[in-house]
């Protein structure tokens, strides 16, 4: 599985439906009122999104280094379950989830990866983020940033800690810091914070949405001849062949 695969999984943990509560700071009324009417609004305008579409920028900032890596590219998303995350910059990767199907095309490799999403700790939370945000508080306990920080459109940055429980496999994330847009309620921007210091940022520009996406915008079709790699769950060896992959 590609860096990029590992670094982008960790937006995923806000939509495991297993998750129990978790601990965080005390809020103040005030502050709880704020910080609850915001998530309301932001789980209310995913819920009314059928579908969805975005460009994204991504830094990584990796723990030692001086200088963060950056990508960029597009995101589809369409209820229930599908969301393609295309990485167009510097180099071209496709990545597609079907519920815990997990399928990553990369055509200078001429190769799919395909597996099973639960297996990658690390590559679920921006996933599933994207793929249930309007169930924030049911996987996540919210928390202002810092001493009210707040984001470009003047809205309290949210914290977001993962909830566990004794049955979920560890994670190396350990909190998601968002901004949210004012105007549409969207998810601005995330941060996702590594137990490691490894910090990777997206932010998210030109929204469409329940704009009647096509099926076929997310469902891989690569050309004849490309490998069908399946390391997680299938048989540990590669096949040349494109129907296979056409079924994610």
């Amino acid at each position: 599985m590609t860096p990029r695969v590992i670094v982008l999984g960790c937006v995923c943990c806000l939509f495991v439906p297993t998750l129990a509560r978790g601990q965080g700071p005390a809020l103040s009324l005030e502050e709880n009122e704020t910080i609850q009417t915001l998530i309301g609004h932001v789980e209310a305008r995913y819920a009314q999104t059928e579908d969805f579409q975005a460009d994204f920028t991504q830094e990584l900032r990796i723990e030692g280094f001086d200088t963060p890596i950056r990508s960029a590219g597009r995101v589809y998303l369409k209820k229930p379950g599908r969301l393609r995350w295309d990485y167009l910059e510097p180099t071209v990767e496709h990545i597609y989830v079907h519920d815990d199907r997990l399928a990553v095309y990369v055509p200078h490799h001429n190769q799919v990866v395909k597996g099973n999403l639960n297996m990658m700790v690390a590559t679920k939370a921006p996933l599933q983020l994207l793929q249930g945000v309007g169930r924030i508080t049911e996987h996540f306990s919210v928390h202002p940033t810092g001493d009210g920080e707040v984001g470009e459109d003047g809205l309290p940055l949210l914290t977001l800690i993962p909830k566990t429980d004794r049955d979920s496999a560890p994670s190396s994330m350990t909190r998601i810091v968002s901004d949210i847009q004012r105007e549409t309620y969207f998810i601005r921007s995330l941060a996702l914070h590594e137990s490691n210091g490894n910090v990777s940022t997206f932010r998210f520009s030109n929204f469409k949405a329940n704009t009647g996406l096509d099926e076929t915008v997310l469902t891989l079709n690569p050309p004849e001849g490309v490998v069908i790699v399946e390391p997680f769950g299938g048989s540990g060896q590669g096949r040349s062949s494109s129907t296979e992959a056409g079924g994610q």
